[in-house]
């Protein structure tokens, strides 16, 4: 509370002028500001538009229109949505409500209205805005390049959920023969696996139409569609038996394999049967079932399966065994899209890959022997000449690319990046700090509307409005006023302002996004050190792990709440704040404590501390049990007699991806704060260690951790 307080007093004093006045009532016109951003997720129109005029005037004026015209923009007359756009111009109001009338006039097919209001839109970052566009784009002649439709294609393929724009000009397009039937029955099996079945439909209908009531049908009972006989003959037939084995395949792969194996194999092409193998093998991966990499193995062309397919092949592939299959790794991620590949995460890999299958150095050879040296002894002579130094190895050109590929990425900012640090024999330490923002840079970047708006929205309650505009501000109009990100001075200069106002995740998201410049003190800041660190190493804890999950947890937001009601700096769970209060003799603990500073840095790491002795002091296991809750790293460290894996190999095939992320930064995070602590160069991979089933003597696990 006394951080809020604070800024709100910083932000009362310094946003001054006309446009920025605070409003006259105070607090009350702060209140008015929280009541309809209350009534704006409630969907209560009337309340919205009874309580704007008392909002005119305020800082936060353009977020209370934006919200009453919002709620009613289906009904509301172009000239109001002119009129809005005219009064607050150039702000992120108005181009996100120009954003939502875009989609409008796309589901209306205003085509003129949507080119005129296009060519003044900011963020330009709404994937089906350029749907819509591109589609009307084909419906007036306009010559579409190759490359055009392949864009379409990946927006409409990326989509989750069907949008009108995506599937209107993906059904154009295939009317045209831009796009293929093979795209769009694509597109359905995508669909399906994601569990998406209006998107499925959709595409179907796009396709084949007469093939709705079946898809229906299929849809209904996916078992006794594939247990009877699927109705249809030809391509659709064969489509719609792919479609149901790969729901079947999302939720029992071993029985959508049985089938597929038995009765639908040979009513299947090649391309179908493999990519029914891929889903079997990924949900069988994800289930970390030994029969993974035998499903994969029935693929008879790794082509045919998509990224994620691939993904999941090179994790199980890592953990086969006590050593990893590198030449399946290897070969399954050289399959993968350039863009996939790219990533620092599959870079990584397929070093390890290469240099793991590489010839022995010893059989890598040097150069042709030098000739034997003239000796003087037998002529007197004094001058010979010297024996020449004998010539370096030649690097076999797979270890080569190898070593090449991990100095590619090598550096402190990530997990992959600092181990790829190690395994070209160096350790993470503290880059040199760039200079300090001046005070002309930070008087710029204050003196932004947008950014004084976001500051103030977060000091009252407002954070989602907040770092939106922020981000906004940040990422597409510089302090000059031109379309475009801030520069790195900008950023560090924004960054800086954000962290001296204590809103910490905004210190830190911006400055990350410097690639040349590398402020340690702006990216891994150490608010609340003397409690931190003193309750830490009260109870044997590491401070920074404490804080590595921290910088993960909450960005250091005091009043953070997650969508399931964790809170607080460490965001702890009600129950488990009760449960771990009890264990750790804290008394009276009552709800409302959970935001409180101290309490929860108490609970939480109390709650830390029993998960990581459960767990044998793993780092990465107590991560993942802090993250999903304690029995699903049991169940992910494998049973006795499953081998134990390098911890990066454990993290990487973590199945939920909230939580493989999760754990991959904290650990990385951990080792930069370890860095900043100890003032000595760190080990990512001594703190991953070795990942594997509870030993036979070990302690029996505290199942009544929460």
């Amino acid at each position: 509370m006394i951080v809020k307080l604070s800024l709100s007093l910083l932000l009362a004093t310094a946003l001054v002028g006309p446009a920025t006045a605070q409003s006259p009532g105070g607090n009350r016109g702060d209140d008015t500001l929280v009541e309809m951003s209350q009534a704006f997720r409630a969907g209560d129109k009337r309340r919205l538009t009874q309580l704007l005029p008392l909002a005119r005037g305020h800082t936060l004026e353009p977020w209370a229109a934006y919200w009453e015209l919002k709620a009613r923009l289906d009904e509301a007359l172009p000239q109001e949505v002119q009129s809005f756009l005219t009064r607050y111009a150039g702000t992120y109001q108005e181009d996100r409500l120009r954003n939502d009338w875009l989609l409008l006039l796309g589901q209306r097919r205003d085509w003129d209205g949507f080119l005129t209001e296009l060519a003044r839109f900011r963020m330009n970052d709404d994937r089906e805005v350029r749907c819509y566009q591109i589609g009307i784009d084909q419906i007036r002649g306009t010559p579409l390049p190759q490359a055009t439709v392949d864009e379409l294609r990946r927006n409409w393929f990326a989509a989750r959920d069907g949008d009108d724009g995506c599937t209107l000009t993906a059904a154009r397009l295939y009317d045209a023969k831009r796009l293929t039937a093979t795209d769009v029955w694509k597109k359905a099996r995508l669909a399906m696996e994601l569990g998406r079945t209006r998107s499925a439909r959709a595409a179907v209908e796009i396709v084949a139409p007469e093939a709705s009531t079946q898809f229906a049908a299929m849809a209904n009972n996916v078992a006794k569609f594939l247990v009877g006989s699927a109705p249809g003959s030809g391509t659709v037939r064969r489509e719609l038996i792919t479609l149901a084995l790969v729901r079947m395949a999302n939720n029992d792969p071993d029985m959508a394999a049985s089938l597929l194996e038995g009765r639908w194999s040979g009513q299947l092409n090649a391309e179908e049967r493999n990519w029914v193998w891929g889903v079997a093998g990924k949900q069988a991966a994800l289930k970390l079932s030994s029969s993974a990499l035998d499903y994969y193995a029935k693929v008879t062309r790794d082509a045919d399966l998509t990224d994620e397919m691939l993904a999941w092949k090179a994790r199980a592939a890592l953990r086969a065994g006590s050593q990893p299959q590198w030449r399946t790794v290897l070969a399954t991620i050289n399959e993968m899209d350039a863009d996939t590949r790219r990533d620092s995460t599959w870079v990584y890999w397929k070093a390890r890959a290469l240099l793991a299958t590489a010839p022995p150095r010893a059989a890598e050879g040097r150069g042709d022997p030098p000739a034997p040296a003239v000796s003087g002894a037998d002529t007197g002579a004094s001058d010979a000449a010297p024996t020449p130094a004998p010539e370096a190895p030649r690097i076999h050109p797979q270890r080569a690319e190898g070593l090449l590929l991990l100095d590619s990425i090598a550096s402190p900012r990530g997990f992959y990046e600092q181990l790829a640090l190690e395994e070209t024999g160096r350790k993470i330490v503290l880059p040199a700090k760039p200079p300090a923002p001046t005070a002309e840079e930070k008087a710029l970047v204050r003196g932004i509307p947008g950014i004084q708006r976001a500051l103030y929205a977060i000091a009252i309650g407002l954070r989602s409005e907040g770092v939106r505009e922020w981000n906004y501000q940040t990422n597409l109009v510089s302090p000059s006023g031109k379309p475009g990100p801030m520069n790195e001075r900008e950023l560090l200069a924004a960054a800086q302002l954000a962290c001296e106002r204590q809103v910490w995740d905004r210190c830190i998201n911006t400055s990350e996004r410097t690639k040349n410049e590398f402020d340690v003190d702006q990216r891994f800041p150490m608010p609340y050190r003397d409690a931190v660190v003193k309750r830490s190493r009260e109870i044997g804890l590491d401070p920074a792990y404490v804080y590595g999950l921290i910088r993960q947890e909450s960005r250091f937001v005091m009043d953070a709440r997650s969508g399931v009601g964790a809170s607080g700096l460490m965001q702890v769970m009600p129950a488990t704040a009760r449960w771990t209060a009890k264990k750790i003799g804290m008394t009276g603990f009552t709800a409302d404590q959970i935001t409180d500073r101290d309490t929860n840095i108490a609970i939480g790491t109390g709650y830390l501390k029993l998960v990581l002795d459960d767990f044998g002091g793993s780092m990465p296991l107590a991560a993942a049990a802090y993250n999903a809750g304690p029995g699903r790293p049991r169940v992910w460290r494998g049973q006795p007699g499953a081998p134990v894996l390098d911890g990066a190999v454990w993290a990487e095939n973590v199945p939920f991806g909230e939580t493989r992320d999760y754990v991959k930064k904290v650990l990385s995070n951990t080792n930069f704060y370890a860095t900043i602590l100890s003032g000595q160069p760190q080990s990512l991979r001594a703190r991953l260690g070795m990942v594997g089933p509870r030993g036979a003597n070990d302690p029996e696990p505290n199942t009544s951790l929460p």
